[in-house]
């Protein structure tokens, strides 16, 4: 185990296109990290860096205190489980577990008990004597996750290993691999698309962007505090609502005026916004801070939406009512039981202390939050 430190680190292919730029990043020893982003974001670049399957064109990566840039991936002492699990088809569980054992010449008996231990560890004892085509896609990515294990590495990489299971056994084998990392204390480092994954398995995320990490922190730092727009509208489901409109001072208070709309925002909010009173500004709000009775958190005169409901879906506890105010479409979760009618206008109600303000742009900065607080310096 060892900590995995990032330095500069970039990756420019062929054709000057940027895989990575300036990654500074230092996963802990024991610590799960995942890097999260939607496609050609640069996680996955980051990730095979780690294991020597992309050259690094700049800046350094070490493994515990050691330089790896010209390392040979089988000498880096760490173990990958790809997307796709990468098993042998010909050899049986067993023999794909063991492989790796085999190669490093180590001796049978205790390739024997290592195998027989990540076997129970991940529910497949019976399954040793099978091949990869006789398995379902949940046993095969144990399997994978057997291989990996038997090695005892420093460190874990996941490339979306489960990406090819459906919602139920997802959800399932998240759990099983949160365990896991529990039981074994192995540094981790776990890349996927999915934020709903990234925020249940990771001590920290990393969300990236055009190759740039433009966050580091907790899962909840990261949802209560991004630090831009990006992220704001990237992790959460629905995500964030955004308006476009300015500041305005008015009686000592900062206001938000947008198309059909204006709201006080709070005064811990002014205080940060005093300085950009007058200029263009994009208001974030998420759709469970958003209601259609005014008690509680939403009891405030001056935080009334007036909106046209287009659609509502029904979840369970809660619905999603689809709705618009002016040109903008907003999504707001609410509790089963407020009584809502598509095709119906109406007040909707904000929790304004939850109210974010970024600035005009897809990674316009969070006004309201410092980069230090949300984590931007990993």
């Amino acid at each position: 185990m060892a900590e995995v430190v990032f330095k500069d680190t970039t990756k420019i292919y062929e054709g000057g296109v940027v895989g990575a730029k300036s990654i500074n990043l230092t996963v802990r020893d024991c610590e799960f990290i995942v890097l999260v982003g939607p496609s050609g974001c640069g996680k996955s670049t980051t990730l095979r860096m780690v294991a020597g399957l992309e050259d690094i064109t700049y800046g350094t990566i070490h493994i515990g205190e050691r330089l790896i840039n010209n390392v040979q991936p089988k000498d880096r002492d760490i173990a990958m489980v790809f997307q796709s699990y990468a098993l042998y088809p010909h050899m049986t569980v067993y023999k794909n577990m063991a492989f790796g054992l085999k190669l490093r010449k180590y001796p049978k008996a205790e390739i024997k008990q290592r195998v027989a231990d990540a076997a129970k560890m991940l529910g497949i004892s019976g399954l040793l004597d099978r091949k990869p085509k006789a398995l379902s896609g949940g046993q095969r990515q144990r399997v994978a996750l057997g291989r990996a294990i038997v090695r005892e590495p420093k460190a874990f990489l996941f490339d979306e290993p489960l990406s090819n299971l459906d919602a139920k056994l997802r959800v399932e084998t998240r759990a099983e691999l949160k365990a896991l990392h529990r039981r074994l204390h192995t540094t981790t480092i776990y890349v996927t698309h999915d934020q709903e994954e990234a925020m249940t398995l990771g001590d920290r995320i990393v969300v990236m962007f055009e190759g740039v990490i433009q966050q580091c922190a907790a899962p909840l730092e990261v949802y209560d505090r991004p630090v831009n727009r990006f992220v704001a509208g990237f992790v959460g489901t629905p995500p964030m609502n955004f308006m476009e409109g300015k500041l305005i001072g008015s009686n000592g208070n900062v206001w938000w005026e947008g198309a059909r709309a204006k709201l006080r925002l709070p005064e811990s909010h002014g205080q940060a916004l005093t300085s950009h009173v007058g200029r263009e500004v994009v208001l974030g709000v998420r759709p469970e801070h958003m209601s259609s009775r005014n008690e509680g958190r939403f009891a405030d005169g001056d935080n009334i939406l007036s909106v046209e409901v287009s659609v509502v879906e029904i979840l369970g506890d809660t619905k999603d009512v689809h709705m618009k105010v002016g040109d903008n479409l907003l999504v707001a979760r609410v509790n089963a039981h407020e009584e809502i009618s598509e095709e119906s206008h109406m007040q909707m109600y904000l929790d304004t202390d939850k109210l974010h303000v970024f600035e005009p742009g897809e990674t316009g900065v969070n006004l309201c939050v410092s980069k230090e607080v949300a984590g931007v310096s990993a």
